[in-house]
């Protein structure tokens, strides 16, 4: 019998985007006051007002949609990220490129000192990988930026490949992102299981030939091929019941 290959997507799933934001805040603060100027206080409000209206619904769909690649989304978000805290805080933004790499270094630092694990995440994968399932993840943030977030949880060796956009330069913003993502893994969506806060995401995942896992919306799941647990704490218990169908058909 196959086993399943996991997929698993970080924030909302792994890690708790509500802890996260006020660590982000004073991380932000931390780094880039002494760089550019401006008080501390200042610099993490900002933060919390860029993201806040970063996040808007309506402005990410917009955002995602203009984007070329996920190349020109991700320089443009960081150039965009930084430059309108620099305004909201008084003080110069850098030019383009050093704008960019400011807030890639700033990036690099914060991540791996944020701790926003959800009660039982780090056992639950722990518990996976002893039991020899692949794991890899299916976010949208970029595979450094999760390397960080696995590293400080202490889950880093656990997973086989980081899939974020940049590794495939698509978007997680329809079907095609798994489907690209499932060739470039040499996995088949049969044997694949995505585990998703995001209804929209399952959605898309089921689309691509997929089994899915829907975290913490129970009542959003109406597809047969979408499972729903409160929390990844669940997920190695669900497993050990819902084993996929042979690759061979043939021959099971």
């Amino acid at each position: 019998m196959a086993q399943w290959v996991v997929l698993l997507d970080d924030g909302g799933v792994m890690n708790d985007n509500r802890l996260r934001g006020p660590q982000w805040q004073r991380l932000v603060a931390e780094f880039f006051a002494p760089r550019l100027g401006g008080a501390s206080e200042a610099w993490a409000k900002a933060n919390r007002a860029v993201i806040k209206a970063m996040l808007e619904p309506s402005a990410w769909q917009k955002r995602l949609q203009s984007a070329q690649n996920f190349h020109y989304f991700d320089r443009t978000y960081q150039l965009d990220w930084l430059k309108d805290m620099c305004t909201l805080v008084g003080v110069v933004a850098p030019d383009d490129d050093a704008c960019y790499e400011l807030a890639r270094q700033a990036t690099a630092l914060i991540i791996p000192q944020i701790r926003s694990a959800f009660p039982g995440a780090v056992e639950a994968i722990r518990t996976l990988f002893r039991r020899g399932y692949q794991l890899y993840t299916a976010s949208s943030g970029t595979s450094t930026d999760l390397a960080g977030y696995l590293d400080g949880m202490g889950v880093r060796d656990c997973f086989q490949r980081l899939y974020g956009p940049d590794l495939i330069n698509t978007l997680k913003n329809g079907s095609d992102f798994y489907e690209r993502l499932f060739a470039d893994a040499g996995v088949t969506p049969a044997e694949a299981l995505v585990v998703d806060d995001s209804p929209q995401a399952v959605e898309w995942a089921t689309r691509a030939g997929a089994r899915a896992v829907l975290v913490g919306q129970a009542s959003a799941a109406l597809d047969d091929a979408v499972l729903c647990i409160a929390s990844l704490a669940e997920l190695p218990g669900i497993l050990q019941d819902i084993e996929p169908y042979p690759l061979d058909m043939d021959n099971p």
